[in-house]
Parts: structure tokens; C-alpha cells; sequence
């Protein structure tokens, strides 16, 4: 039944030829029987005028869909020419209620109106050309009425089903919208992701290998004097490298499937314990680092601590980039009641600030953008800049809650 459903839907011309030619037999052969017994209705009753007469009608109902305000406007024209004509009445005239629903329905609106108006003056309109007879000024008024009744229905029952429809097609239109706002949404939350795994991979490029850049220039160096440092920084340099492609492993599998992988294969993300091990790694590679922690330490947001541990070793990093040679650093990691605070400073030579906004000598790093957009990220407040007399302070204020 499914099929035949469909299949009806889909030739709904069809279906009202069928219905338009059902109807003509009908009216044909009610017209022959009338004749046959000799009844008496009022009206003209020739073959030349009522067969022209019910083929327009059922025309009005084979295309009442396809062409509904043009099969209102024939069907007008084909029941005044009843009425001018004295056209009797046939099943034919059935095409009227019909028309009437389809314009209601699916018809423009001044068609609509017309309908409407013109269905409920056909009853009345037909009863005073064709009286019944022996029936009193009453009896006339309430069939007027009482024929009127099926027009106003017809009319009501379209334009609910315009209603219907109409918001059937806002909610569609409603949920087709949303489906294009959530996309633009993933989109829009892809962008970031890709940014942030962007300015990781920077954090973990920039900072590993200028340890590794370091400890072999320093290898080299001490290569033939002292063959033991030359092995402890050849250590550095292989742990360094494998904490890198650990890191880098992760960020990659992100990139890979679009979303977080929690296996085993991967690293955690790095927090405020870590700075410890920073420090001592940048002590080992050379640069001195001062590293203090005031306050009480106690667990926080893991966005602030991400946040914490790449600003520090971003500004580690551009101390031994931007420093100089003898160049050295302090660490104050402070822990307030509403935030965490974090002071960077370095001794050296410095560089432009310029040179740290662009992200690095080579120009394409992130630098102090970088370091504000994760600031901003968690609604902290960044402040960097070079010290009187020499060198470069980074300060962040890092709330425990996100501004609103």
C-alpha cells in the first residue's frame, strides 16, 4: 500500500484525470437517466449545451493542481454561463467544491479569497435561477444556507491544510538552518583545534631543538677534551629527542583522527609539576635558571597549567635564542588566592621587541602572539617587555576562572 501511496503522490495529474473522467461518466449518465423517465428539472437539457458544459468542468478537475487559479477562473466562467445559459445542474458541478479546496490549499491568496467568496454565493445564486417549487420563503433560506454549508467547509479544510503545510515547511527550514549553524560551529571549533595544535607543535619544535641545537654545539666542542661531557650532552640530546617525538606522536595522532587519543602511545599533557623538569633541563643545556615557587600550591585548571608551562618555556627558549652567551634566568611561579601568577626574566643582551612579536629571529615562529593568545584563551592578562638596563621580563596573571 506503501508503493501505491507514493506512486499517487508522485502523478497527482493523473490522479485527477481519472477522477475528472469518472465524473464525466457519472454526469453523462445521470442526464440520460433523468431524460429516459421523463422527470421534469428545471434547466436546459440538450446534449450541444450540457456536454460542453460538464467536459470544462471536469477539465477544472483534471488540472485543478497543476493550475489551480486559471481552474478557478474557468470554472467562474463555466457557472455563469450556466446561469446565463439555464444550464441545468449535473454531478458535474461537483468540480466546484473541488476547486475550491485546491485553491484554498495550495492557490495564491487573492485566488484564495475569490474562491471563498464566490462559493459561498453559488448556493444562493443557483436557488433563486432554479426555485424549488412549492416551497415556501423559509424552506428557500434554509436550503440556501444549508448548500452553502459545503463550500464553507471545502474552503476551511484547504486553507488548514495551507496552514499545516506552511509550518511543516518553517520547521524544515528551521532544522535545515541549524544543520548549516552546527556545521559553521565544527568548523569554526576545527579552526581552533588546528590553531592550538599549532602553537603545541611550535611549544615542542622551538623548545626541543634549541636544547638539542645547543648541547651538540656544545658535544662538538668538548668532543676531544672531554670525551664525559661530550656523552652527557649526547644523553640530553636523545632524551630531549624522544620527549619531542613523544609530544609531537600525540599532536599528530590529533590531527590524524580529529579528536583526543587517550592510548597509552601518547604523552599527557604538560602542568605546572613539570616547570621543575623544564628548568633542569634548560640548567643541563647551559642556561642558568632561578626558579622559586611562592605560595601553596594546589591543583588547577588543566587549561591554566598547559597555559603556565608554555608561556615559561616559550620564554626560556627565546632567552637562549635572544640572550646572548652568559646569559641567565629566573623562574617565580606565585600562587594567589583568585589565580596563578608567572614572572620570566632574563639577563641577556635581549632582542628588539619586535623581534619576539614576530615569533623569533627566523620570523616564523609565534613568540609573544602565541603567549597571548593561550593567555586569552583562559582570561588571563599578559605583560612582556625589555627590563631597564637589559634583558626581557614576561608577567601573566592567570585566573582560576575564565572571565566572563
Amino acid at each position: 500500500m506503501q508503493r501505491l501511496y507514493d506512486f499517487l503522490r508522485r502523478h497527482p495529474t493523473g490522479v485527477d484525470s481519472f477522477w475528472a473522467v469518472f465524473l464525466f461518466g457519472i454526469s453523462v449518465l445521470t442526464v440520460a437517466v433523468q431524460e429516459e423517465g421523463g422527470q421534469d428539472h428545471p434547466g436546459i437539457r440538450s446534449e450541444a449545451v450540457i456536454v460542453p458544459v460538464v467536459l470544462l468542468l471536469c477539465l477544472v478537475m483534471a488540472l485543478r493542481r497543476r493550475m489551480p487559479e486559471k481552474m478557478l477562473l474557468l470554472a467562474i466562467g463555466v457557472g455563469l454561463a450556466q446561469l446565463a445559459l439555464d444550464v441545468a445542474t449535473t454531478a458535474a458541478n461537483f468540480a466546484f467544491l473541488v476547486i475550491v479546496y485546491t485553491v484554498a490549499a495550495t492557490g495564491a491568496r487573492w485566488a484564495s479569497r475569490l474562491a471563498l467568496g464566490v462559493g459561498l454565493c453559488a448556493a444562493p445564486v443557483a436557488q433563486l435561477r432554479w426555485p424549488e417549487q412549492d416551497s415556501s420563503v423559509l424552506g428557500t433560506v434554509a436550503l440556501m444556507i444549508f448548500t452553502s454549508v459545503p463550500f464553507a467547509l471545502a474552503w476551511v479544510l484547504g486553507d488548514s491544510i495551507r496552514t499545516r503545510r506552511a509550518y511543516y515547511e518553517q520547521l524544515e527550514e528551521r532544522a535545515t538552518r541549524l544543520e548549516k549553524e552546527r556545521e559553521a560551529q565544527a568548523k569554526v571549533a576545527v579552526a581552533a583545534e588546528r590553531a592550538r595544535i599549532a602553537r603545541e607543535l611550535h611549544d615542542v619544535v622551538a623548545h626541543n631543538v634549541s636544547v638539542m641545537v645547543v648541547q651538540a654545539d656544545g658535544a662538538a666542542y668538548v668532543l676531544d677534551s672531554a670525551p664525559d661531557q661530550a656523552k652527557k650532552a649526547l644523553e640530553t640530546i636523545s632524551s630531549t629527542g624522544r620527549q619531542a617525538l613523544a609530544e609531537m606522536r600525540r599532536l599528530l595522532g590529533v590531527l590524524r583522527t580529529g579528536e583526543h587519543q587517550e592510548s597509552g602511545e601518547y604523552v599527557p599533557q604538560p602542568d605546572v609539576e613539570q616547570i621543575d623538569d623544564l628548568v633542569q633541563q634548560c640548567r643541563t643545556s647551559g642556561l642558568p635558571v632561578d626558579f622559586k615557587v611562592e605560595g601553596t600550591p594546589r591543583p588547577l585548571p588543566s587549561g591554566v597549567e598547559l597555559t603556565a608551562y608554555r608561556i615559561v618555556q616559550e620564554a626560556l627558549t627565546n632567552t637562549r635564542k635572544h640572550g646572548g652567551p652568559n646569559a641567565g634566568a629566573s623562574v617565580r611561579l606565585v600562587y594567589f588566592d583568585d589565580g596563578l601568577g608567572l614572572l620570566v626574566e632574563d639577563d641577556g643582551k635581549g632582542a628588539p621587541h619586535e623581534l619576539y612579536e614576530d615569533g623569533g629571529a627566523d620570523g616564523e615562529g609565534h613568540g609573544l602572539i602565541g603567549m597571548r593568545e593561550r593567555v586569552g584563551m583562559v582570561g588571563g592578562t599578559l605583560d612582556a617587555g625589555p627590563r631597564p638596563g637589559g634583558g626581557f621580563r614576561i608577567s601573566a596573571l592567570l585566573p582560576l576562572k575564565p572571565a566572563h
